[in-house]
């Protein structure tokens, strides 16, 4: 983790003018405060980051009563677990006696719950069974110190989690793409790879690279030889219509092309985001692979390649790129102001058998190498822009539109403005 430099005289009163001073300037990069200002990551954790729907894992990772995981972000631990009556649960990793963590281990299988500290011993449902010699206190009551529950929302075998007790619904904007991500059959795949990539770089810039191609051609040769996202749209237009055209047939599923755009301040609510669209592979290229052939069995109910890609987003955070073969799901997650974790998550075929249907390693092959070449331009990024002397310049207006449409609803959410 690198440690940066920061303005001990920062305040709230300065991120909330440098906030509107930057919605004055739509279509330009954001000024280098917001990737290394103290006031301002505690502003995203408060106000985006713990209000907004995130993936948290798969149904998969739970399968068993008495299985669990730990979902971390920035400080903070959450358990995911399965309870002894098969139920699903989510609750803060926190003792409600002084604060010690109650699991250490990543996942596992588990009966109950002790904190190491004092010994109080919570169920796998996250209820309080015992607290040593508490009964010296008259008013002490086991029932009121559960560990504190954690919104969730199980959606296709993914397990979405929010920490705000009051947040929006999350399912209903699901819903909207639930045909298209439905094709996959998500709820019986399986996962045939899973890596993470600790990143020297504060989370924004680790997501912003990932919302814009315009450094698809120079950074990722190897994508782009495969996908036409990485050229000018109207040059690959003819590509995508024919794409679209057959996509249905091609695939057996109606209606699998199209789109739905609700993200960001298009979104039906804070932080509950959800997009999908198709686009094409160049021709001859089948999936998202190192030649662009078939790695594994088809996913779920497609029945056949059309030569596209579904791309997806399930709130601000989370994004899935699908191809008939293997899917490939990526997270963001800030583990500190200069470090963030980019998650990714490959899915095959619920059936399929590694070694004899798929080879893991060419399934994750070629998402793995983009992402080691992300991890190398991303760090360098973030070199240049904690210069003092960097001074940001203007988004290319079609290449990084998404891009600009993530600043314009993060900038208003961190500050309580207006976008």
């Amino acid at each position: 983790m690198k440690f940066i430099a920061t303005d001990v005289s920062d305040t709230k009163e300065k991120m909330i003018g440098k906030a509107s001073a930057q919605l004055g300037k739509p279509g330009f990069a954001i000024d280098p405060y917001f990737y290394r200002s103290h006031v301002t990551y505690q502003a995203e954790l408060e106000n985006i980051i713990f209000k907004s729907w995130l993936y948290a894992g798969h149904i998969s990772q739970i399968a068993k009563k008495g299985d669990y995981f730990l979902f971390d972000i920035g400080e903070d631990s959450i358990i995911i677990s399965r309870d002894n009556k098969g139920e699903v649960g989510a609750m803060h990793n926190i003792c409600r006696h002084r604060g010690a963590r109650v699991c250490e281990e990543s996942s596992g299988n588990r009966k109950a719950f002790i904190c190491p500290y004092h010994g109080w011993a919570y169920g796998n449902d996250g209820k309080l069974k015992s607290a040593r010699d508490m009964d010296h206190r008259e008013d002490f009551n086991c029932d009121d110190y559960s560990l504190k529950p954690v919104r969730f929302v199980v959606f296709q075998g993914m397990i979405f989690i929010n920490c705000d007790p009051d947040a929006p619904d999350f399912v209903a904007p699901l819903e909207k793409i639930k045909t298209q991500l439905g094709a996959y059959d998500l709820e019986n795949a399986k996962v045939a790879e899973r890596k993470t990539y600790r990143i020297d770089a504060n989370w924004k810039l680790v997501l912003e690279n990932y919302l814009e191609c315009y450094h698809c051609a120079s950074s990722h040769r190897q994508y782009a030889k495969l996908h036409t996202l990485e050229a000018p749209f109207e040059k690959v237009k003819p590509i995508n219509e024919a794409m679209w055209a057959r996509a249905a047939e091609m695939t057996g599923v109606p209606g699998i092309a199209e789109e739905y755009y609700g993200y960001y301040n298009d979104a039906t609510a804070f932080g509950a985001c959800s997009y999908h669209s198709r686009y094409a592979l160049y021709e001859g290229c089948k999936t998202g692979s190192k030649d662009g052939q078939p790695v594994a069995p088809l996913m779920g109910h497609m029945k056949g390649f059309d030569g596209g890609a579904g791309d997806f987003q399930m709130g601000p955070l989370t994004f899935m790129l699908n191809y008939p073969d293997h899917c490939v799901l990526y997270r963001f997650i800030p583990r500190g102001i200069t470090e963030t974790d980019m998650e990714l998550v490959w899915y095959v075929n619920g059936d399929a058998q590694e070694g004899t249907d798929y080879d893991k390693d060419k399934v994750a092959w070629l998402w793995h190498h983009t992402s080691l070449e992300d991890e190398y331009i991303i760090t360098r990024n973030s070199e240049g822009v904690n210069s003092q002397f960097f001074e940001p310049g203007p988004y290319h207006p079609e290449y990084e539109s998404t891009l600009m449409d993530f600043i314009s609803w993060y900038i208003a959410a961190i500050a309580g403005l207006k976008a």
